[in-house]
C-alpha cells in the first residue's frame, strides 16, 4: 500500500512533551519486560510502536494508562509525575483515551446504546452528551448503524465504534492497541485516514501499537523499534526501516514501504 501521510511531523521547533517515560525498568517475576527505557512523546504527533512479541509495547501502554507500574522509573504526563496515581485519576485528569486489541464494546447493545453508555459516564448535562453524540455519529458516519447489535457490526464498523467511544471524553492522548489486525485493505486504509483526521482535526496525540508494519509506518509521524527491553531505532518511517539495527533485528532486508 503507498503512503498516504502527505504531511508528517519531522522535527519540533519548540519541543512540546506531553508523555514522558523516564528510566523505565518493567519485570514480571524475575523476566525483564523493559530496561531503562527513555521515551518521550509530543503533543499532536502520531506515533508508532514495532516490535517482536513480547517484547514491551503493550507494556508501555499499561504503563501509560496504570495498569501497570514500573519497577523503577517515572512516568511524566503533561509535566506532571503521574507514576503512583490510579487508573482513573490518569484517565480523567489527563484526558487518555484507550482503543485495546480485543473488546471495548458491549455485544448486546446496539451501536447507539454504547455510544450513550459511554456519553453518560463521562458527560453530566444531557444537551452536551447529546451533542457529543451526534458530533461522533457525523464524524464516523453511523447513521444507517444505530440500531444494529453491535455483535452484528463487521470487523471495521466494530474498530470504529470502539475508537468511536474512546473519543467521548475529547482525549488529548488516545492509545491504539494494534488496530488493523484481522481487518481487509479498505477497512484499514479507512482507519488510516480516521487517525490521521485525529491529529489534524482534534489535534489528539495518537500512539500505535501494531504487528501490520507497513500499515503503522503509513500513518505514523515517527516510529520507534523496541527489542530487548530497548528503542534500537527511532525515526521518520524512512528512517527506522533503513536504521541497521532495525533491519538486523526486526524489518530484515528486504521490508520496504513503497
Amino acid at each position: 500500500m503507498a503512503l498516504i501521510k502527505k504531511f508528517r511531523i519531522k522535527s519540533y521547533k519548540f519541543e512540546e512533551v506531553i508523555v514522558d517515560l523516564k528510566n523505565i525498568s518493567v519485570f514480571f517475576n524475575k523476566r525483564q519486560i523493559l530496561n531503562n527505557l527513555n521515551l518521550k512523546i509530543n503533543k499532536q504527533e502520531i506515533l508508532g510502536m514495532l516490535g517482536p512479541n513480547g517484547v514491551g509495547k503493550s507494556t508501555i501502554f499499561n504503563l501509560i494508562t496504570g495498569l501497570k507500574n514500573p519497577n523503577h522509573g517515572s512516568i511524566i504526563i503533561d509535566g506532571i509525575d503521574c507514576t503512583d496515581l490510579p487508573i482513573n485519576e490518569r484517565f480523567t485528569k489527563f484526558k487518555l483515551g484507550l482503543v485495546p486489541q480485543y473488546g471495548g464494546l458491549i455485544h448486546d447493545l446496539t451501536l447507539l446504546e454504547n455510544l450513550k453508555l459511554v456519553a453518560e459516564i463521562h458527560i453530566k448535562e444531557k444537551d452536551l452528551r447529546n451533542q457529543k453524540i451526534n458530533k461522533l455519529i457525523t464524524q464516523f458516519e453511523f447513521e444507517a448503524l444505530l440500531k444494529i447489535k453491535a455483535k452484528h457490526l463487521s470487523g471495521g464498523q466494530k474498530k470504529k465504534l470502539v475508537i468511536a467511544m474512546a473519543l467521548v471524553n475529547d482525549p488529548k492522548i488516545l492509545l491504539l492497541d494494534e488496530p488493523f489486525a484481522a481487518l481487509d485493505i479498505l477497512t484499514i486504509k479507512m482507519l488510516q485516514e480516521i487517525i490521521l483526521n485525529l491529529q489534524s482535526t482534534e489535534e489528539i496525540s495518537v500512539v500505535i501499537c501494531d504487528h501490520q508494519a507497513r500499515d503503522l509506518l503509513s500513518c505514523v509521524d515517527r516510529a520507534i523499534i523496541l527489542s530487548s527491553g530497548k528503542i534500537i531505532a527511532s525515526g521518520s518511517p524512512n528512517e527506522v526501516i533503513t536504521d541497521k539495527a532495525a533491519k538486523t533485528q526486526y524489518f530484515g532486508d528486504e521490508f520496504n514501504i513503497n
